[in-house]
């Protein structure tokens, strides 16, 4: 993967629980994903269309 852009993290993180949470960066072909709160290992990496698929499943999934 290329170097990704810029971490990005949830805007559902708030100032108290603002370390519980996943990162992601983009690449002009792939998606990491980091914990923030283990920033130095290695970030998982998805290509694009893969993760958008994953985010469209959990759009339209069942809730609760």
């Amino acid at each position: 993967m290329t170097t990704p852009g810029p971490w990005r993290k949830s805007s559902h993180s708030g100032p108290d629980d603002g370390n519980e949470c996943v990162e992601i960066a983009n690449s002009s072909t792939h998606v990491a994903v980091r914990d923030t709160k283990a920033r130095a290992r290695t970030p998982l990496t998805f290509p694009a269309d893969a993760f958008v698929a994953f985010l469209e499943a959990l759009k339209n999934a069942p809730r609760p």
